[in-house]
């Protein structure tokens, strides 16, 4: 008997050990690990650089207050701040995305209160998009635009709506006196792998400031090298300039980090910056940005840098997408997604899925027993979602045993 909430619908493995692409069960079989955390273990598993700093840092300092500051924390504010945003802001760290993107819904409240409505009253709004997924706090369950992460935990907070996806019109149709930011992902992971087109990223930055609204970007799963560069919104539609962006997951390799930047922008004619309205006693956290797990972040995006991981990233796209296509079968509909964050469509009338199943659960359930681990994006698409440096003998491999099972399928 497990002591532990059931909260996950679990695949029956138990996982031990891994090393790069590749992971081992309780039975020492071996997978090819294609879900990677879900876009978390950037380098893979326990990759030397960021084994050895882990256990360098650990040795020297773990954890002191945020009523201190630390080297480590500094570095990664500035190295986020100069390499990879390359906008003038400032950084917040935390211990998840979900914890980010609350951040994010804080500072647009705050800055509501500084830049209200026409009778004086605070603008408290965040519009985003169905199909989204901003985590699984109270926050970022209101800011999701998926029905199936609210059940039960009525009544919602307000100040919330979703709005078609890459659908302009609905989304100017819709702001009010009372709204405050636009929060959108640049590619929505857990939603089926849908991407923003590069019309309605410059078209939402547009509305942004005809409005005088904050423009926020969860770039949770897709920042750092995720979709080929370090933020996925510059693959997209590089001259705009978001407001506010937050991140996790790939970040950190694996070891627990998130962090949201806001831009240094000033937001009246007094010069009062935006990132000033976040000042002390606004937020915080206990754990977020401690040395340990700054040591590491800044470990993995070194090594994502030196070793040119970003491209390698939209190399393996390539060769996955060319791949898939020569297969020509009829139940693969299409591939979505930038650099290593791929769904690939399944047309669930082309086979059999047991009763009480989803399609995509069902199909990660038969790549599992075959030895790839992918996590499914929906009800009927599957997640390809491998380390940056993942090498053209992984990918053949993790290709062929994908259709080794749809063709069985």
């Amino acid at each position: 008997m497990s002591h532990v909430l059931s909260t996950y619908a679990r695949f029956p493995v138990t996982l031990v050990r891994g090393e790069g692409t590749r992971v081992w069960d309780d039975h020492d079989k071996s997978y090819l690990d294609f879900c990677t955390g879900i876009a978390v273990c950037s380098l893979g598993h326990c990759h030397p650089r960021l084994v050895e700093t882990i256990r360098a840092q650990a040795g020297t300092l773990m954890h002191v207050s945020n009523l201190y500051s630390t080297r480590q924390q500094e570095e990664l504010a500035q190295v986020i701040v100069e390499d990879h945003v390359k906008l003038p802001g400032k950084v917040f760290f935390a211990n998840s995305g979900a914890e980010a993107n609350d951040g994010l819904i804080k500072s647009a409240r705050k800055f509501g209160h500084a830049r209200p409505q026409a009778d004086g009253s605070p603008r408290y709004e965040v519009l985003s998009f169905t199909k989204s997924f901003h985590g699984r706090t109270l926050g970022g369950i209101n800011a999701t635009g998926q029905d199936k992460v609210k059940e039960g935990f009525d009544p919602m907070l307000p100040g919330f709506r979703h709005l078609p996806f890459n659908d302009l019109a609905a989304l100017e149709a819709a702001i009010a006196p009372e709204t405050a930011a636009i929060l959108l992902e640049p590619v929505q992971g857990e939603g089926g792998v849908n991407v923003a087109t590069p019309e309605f990223l410059r078209g939402v930055a547009a509305l942004c400031k005809k409005h005088d609204l904050l423009l926020m970007l969860d770039e949770v799963q897709t920042g750092y090298g995720r979709c080929g560069q370090a933020m996925a919104w510059r693959q997209i539609a590089p001259e705009i300039q978001p407001d506010a962006i937050s991140w996790a997951k790939g970040m950190g390799g694996g070891f627990p980090i998130g962090a949201f930047w806001l831009s240094d922008r000033s937001i009246d004619a007094s010069g009062k910056e935006l990132s000033s309205l976040m000042g002390p006693g606004t937020h915080g956290t206990t754990y977020g940005g401690n040395p340990l797990a700054c040591a590491s972040s800044l470990a993995v995006l070194a090594e994502i840098a030196e070793k040119d991981l970003n491209a390698n990233a939209l190399k393996q796209e390539e060769r996955i997408r060319e791949t898939i296509a020569s297969w020509n079968l009829p139940v693969i509909t299409e591939v979505r997604g930038i650099g290593l964050l791929l769904g690939v469509g399944l047309d669930v009338s082309k086979f059999e899925v047991p009763a009480g199943k989803l399609p995509a659960g069902f199909v990660c359930g038969k790549l599992l027993e075959a030895g790839l681990l992918v996590p499914p994006a929906g009800p009927e698409t599957i997640r390809l979602l491998p380390p940056l440096n993942v090498s053209d003998e992984e990918i053949d491999e993790a290709l062929a045993i994908f259709k080794s099972v749809l063709v069985a399928l």
